[in-house]
């Protein structure tokens, strides 16, 4: 399977947790004969959109039609992020709100009419990192960011089925092993 890992942690460094997942999801999918190539949101350069026009007739950056590119490419799409204020991260969001223009994940509208998805044929694993106990998010919260990326994003673009993996508690040893073991079986299997 082909696979877009689209790590989506805001810090170009590296070195955070999300990034272990991803590279282990990489590795291991690689192993079980899966093609991935990677998409690392922090290292990209584009600005932010401001208005409707912008994205809607816009030129994409440079970054930008290669990260469609790879989207265009993939059957799979991974997406490892932390949940920064009960969300998804404002530069993940930005590249999100760049990258699925009309034309490339969705079709022209008409009057009253939602444009066709086109980003159909595809699913997606959404890795969530948080401090809190997943359970807790899922509970509580609802998990509401995840279901609006999946609902609102993901899913009107034609990407479906989209899963989620919830990993809470993360400053916790036990639940960082227990975490890089299944995001590895995932790999493996392409989930």
């Amino acid at each position: 399977m082909r696979i877009a890992l689209i790590q989506g942690h805001p810090d170009p460094q590296g070195g955070h947790f999300s990034h272990a997942l991803a590279e282990a999801y990489a590795q291991a999918a690689g192993e079980g004969g899966h093609e991935v190539r990677a998409i690392d949101v922090a290292r990209l350069e584009f600005p932010l959109l401001r208005s409707a026009a912008e994205w809607e007739s816009g030129a994409p950056p440079g970054a930008i039609r290669a990260a469609q590119q790879t989207i265009a490419w993939a059957e799979h799409l991974v997406i490892v992020f932390p949940l920064w204020l009960g969300d998804v991260p404002a530069l993940l969001k930005g590249f999100f709100e760049q990258v699925l223009r009309p034309g490339f994940a969705i079709g022209e509208t008409q009057e009253g009419r939602i444009g066709k998805k086109l980003l159909k044929g595809r699913s997606a694993r959404l890795i969530v990192t948080m401090g809190m106990p997943a359970f807790f998010y899922r509970v509580y919260y609802r998990a509401h960011s995840v279901k609006s990326l999946k609902r609102n994003i993901l899913e009107f673009c034609g990407i479906s089925p989209v899963r989620a993996s919830l990993v809470g508690t993360v400053d916790s040893a036990t639940a960082r092993h227990l975490s890089l073991a299944k995001v590895q079986m995932l790999g493996r299997s392409a989930g």
